[in-house]
């Protein structure tokens, strides 16, 4: 006999639509729910408890990798060059993939194009899994009967991004966690270990050497006030966020960024390998120039990039070529603009754009290397000096002990 069951689901927009549905099991509820297209998250039978609940977390467990994003894009493009239609394609490619918040969306776009959308336009709907970059060349494939070909070009474009983001994540992960490491060290230190010394030098009594005393007074202060330092660290967080999110704070925050000695030089080839990357993935695609630096604009990265893109596409309206505005840019350097030029004045501003991306991804590679290389030693050399230094400042009364205890 068919029961009645409510249900809690989210429509392809992402807002939560909740009903009631009679069948046989939940099962069947489920598989109801997702033909329609919906996702469900909540089933329950009617007066009884809840049978089955899709727990996400908000901004985790609904994230799209770009990994996944790549392999989706290399596998479609295989299977559309195979002969496969695009429905058959999608249907696959829902049904294998891992992640599951990707499988859901590839099943939404797959009806979506079942009901006579193109795959752009069904793409465009999922602008958390698939950017305007993504979409833009998949319209510029459609429209040019090189489907396989654009996506094959994502999928190669997306690894490189992904590559270059691991290298960079990698030169920051070491300095980070020995920086914490320090902290934590500084902070037993002050907290614990002190007020030992502190008890003992009491007792015997005598006047402190300046540094130990200076110690001292910082671990009173760190003991009596902890949560004051705590609040004033955790209320200095919160302004830094929300200083760098505000449109004027990420402007200053990315130009010291492009300033600060040693890593703004790993920001800069970082940012002209993505613009150039970018650049070239959208103009070999067949997307409209002005629209393609519309988009370069969007996700360069760095507002100080960002702003050079928009004023060179102002540029470009008027008539003038793409690489003679960028000279007034310092971010983009003379090299960056004369091969642009050669590119432009030869018809292969693409080609031109890839050399440039090969080689800032090969400077950022060494500029990680190097980082590594030097940062290691120096902070090696700050930890001892942090450490170290609180240890010798804490032993400095032992020299004149028997001064002390006569």
């Amino acid at each position: 006999m068919p029961e009645t069951f409510q249900y809690k689901v989210k429509d392809k927009t992402g807002k939560l639509v909740e009903g009631s549905l009679e069948a046989e099991n939940a099962q069947l509820v489920v598989s109801k729910l997702r033909s329609m297209g919906y996702i469900p998250i909540e089933i329950q039978q009617q007066g009884g408890v809840t049978l089955q609940r899709e727990l996400k977390l908000p901004g985790l467990s609904d994230r799209v990798k770009l990994k996944d994003v790549a392999v989706f894009s290399r596998q479609f493009a295989t299977m559309i060059n195979s002969g496969l239609s695009l429905l058959r394609s999608l249907y696959i490619l829902a049904e294998q993939t891992e992640s599951k918040p990707l499988a859901a969306i590839v099943n939404q776009v797959r009806m979506d194009v079942e009901r006579g959308s193109s795959l752009s336009a069904a793409l465009a709907k999922h602008p958390k899994a698939f950017s305007r970059l993504y979409v833009s060349m998949v319209r510029a494939g459609e429209v040019g009967g090189a489907l396989d070909s654009v996506l094959m070009r994502l999928a190669d474009t997306i690894e490189k991004q992904v590559e270059l983001r691991r290298k960079v994540k990698s030169a920051m992960t070491y300095p980070m966690v020995v920086a914490i490491l320090v902290l934590l060290i500084v902070t037993a230190m002050l907290l614990f270990v002190i007020p030992m010394f502190q008890n003992i030098y009491k007792q015997l009594g005598g006047t402190l050497p300046a540094p130990t005393q200076i110690l001292i007074n910082i671990s009173k202060i760190a003991r009596q006030f902890w949560y004051l330092i705590f609040a004033a660290e955790v209320a200095g967080a919160w302004g830094f966020r929300k200083w760098i999110n505000s449109e004027e704070g990420r402007k200053q925050w990315d130009a010291i960024k492009l300033r600060v000695p040693i890593f703004g030089k790993l920001v800069r080839k970082t940012a002209l390998a993505r613009f150039s990357r970018t650049l070239s993935a959208l103009v070999r695609s067949g997307v409209p120039i002005l629209e393609s630096l519309d988009i370069v604009a969007e996700t360069a990265g760095n507002h100080v990039v960002a702003e050079a893109v928009r004023d060179t596409q102002a540029a470009v309206k008027r008539g003038d070529p793409l690489s003679k505005k960028l000279e007034d840019h310092e971010v983009f350097p003379p090299m960056v603009v004369q091969m642009m030029a050669v590119g432009e004045e030869t018809g292969a501003l693409d080609e031109m754009l890839d050399k440039i991306a090969d080689f800032y991804d090969q400077e950022v590679e060494a500029t990680v290397d190097a980082l590594t290389s030097l940062i290691e030693p120096l902070l090696i050399v700050v930890m001892g000096i942090c450490v170290g230094g609180m240890i010798i400042a804490l032993y400095l009364p032992m020299f004149n002990i028997i001064k002390l205890i006569k």
